[in-house]
């Protein structure tokens, strides 16, 4: 389980971290940030890795046992079907724990740093996201800003010192776009308090306009210029019921509210449903191997989390009544544990001495 959940939590996390940090480049989020982000998202990471690691790591022990006939050595000495499946449940209950305390009072914690850390991050401007001394593409290379120094003011924000800013905009009649080059000896951030707009304001300006390669261009001195910036950056979208307490959650009859509560508890739910699920899964021929189950544990897995998730959709609109909510996914997948256990190619050899 351990294997299982370092692969699945390197392969999440460096896709998760490539995205923030792609972020980052393009200039809609502070690189001082990302490791806190990544540290925030984990307990969701986890929530998500811990259960198919475990289901994963008894189809690979058991899958070898069986393949090795270590299991049918340990069923004619006695160990009976009942025997392992109390054994394995036990163990499971370690998981459901530790799946409990992230589930039920670390995840929300993380969602909460997560929505605050994005706030902050959604009121900074260009100028709070420029690093001195790098040339940084800004607007999918529509802007690129360079600043010798800066400091930060008091009241005014942060400062820029000594900045370059190569722009191409489309020109009046619509035609090329025009490249300026604007050279001024400070920058400061302006938000527009009756439109909202955020603007790059330079002080005694020198810019010069025109097309590469031909002598026609202008060049043009300005005490003040202000350059209008892209809008505050919108990052993925965090329900509220998400970053609510599990104590706020209890009780409460909203669909949303009530949909988030059963999603945390069917995440320690799931446990002992995959692990009496995994149990009879993970018999295979010697001929076939230990990896033999794999791909079918990880599609009903996969199936099971899915109708999960469709079930809290359906809950938190208010088109599925809350007593039926997720616990119907529970049973359905209960019911298929127990079909797995009676089918005759599942059966187990039958113990001769004892118990």
């Amino acid at each position: 389980m351990v294997a299982v959940s370092i692969i699945l939590l390197v392969v999440g996390l460096t896709s998760r971290f490539i995205q923030y940090l792609g972020q980052a480049v393009a200039g809609e989020l502070a690189s001082d940030v990302l490791l806190l982000l990544m540290f925030y998202r984990l307990p969701d990471f986890f929530l998500v890795i811990l259960p198919l690691a475990f289901f994963l790591g008894i189809q690979l022990a058991y899958g070898r046992m069986y393949a090795d006939n270590e299991m049918v050595v340990l069923f004619g000495a006695g160990f009976s079907q009942l025997r392992l499946t109390l054994l394995t449940l036990a163990v499971s209950l370690l998981v459901l724990l530790l799946v409990a305390v992230i589930s039920l009072s670390v995840a929300p914690w993380g969602v909460r740093n997560t929505e605050r850390l994005k706030q902050s991050q959604e009121q900074l401007t260009e100028i709070d996201l420029i690093v001195p001394g790098q040339f940084q593409s800004f607007s999918s290379g529509g802007r690129v800003t360079y600043a010798e120094s800066a400091r930060d003011l008091t009241a005014a924000g942060r400062q820029l010192q000594n900045v370059f800013v190569a722009l191409s905009e489309p020109g009046r009649d619509e035609g090329p776009a025009t490249p300026r080059i604007v050279l001024a000896e400070t920058a400061e951030p302006f938000i527009d308090p009756a439109s909202g707009a955020r603007f790059m304001r330079l002080r005694n300006v020198l810019q010069y306009e025109g097309i590469p390669g031909q002598a026609d261009f202008t060049v043009a001195r300005f005490a003040v210029q202000s350059i209008l910036l892209p809008e505050a950056t919108e990052f993925e979208e965090i329900l509220e019921e998400e970053t609510l307490s599990t104590a706020a959650l209890v009780g409460s009859t909203e669909p949303a509210h009530q949909a988030e509560l059963q999603w945390r508890l069917s995440s320690i739910l799931l446990i002992p449903i995959i692990t009496l699920i995994a149990i009879p899964l993970s018999k295979v021929n010697p001929r076939q191997g230990r990896f033999s189950k794999l791909v079918p544990a990880a599609l009903i897995y996969a199936a099971y989390y899915l109708l999960l998730q469709y079930a809290r959709e359906q809950l938190a609109e208010g088109s599925m009544s809350a007593t039926i909510g997720l616990w119907w996914v529970h049973l359905l997948f209960l019911l298929a544990a127990a079909l797995l256990f009676a089918l005759p190619r599942l059966h187990w050899p039958s113990a001769r001495n004892g118990p």
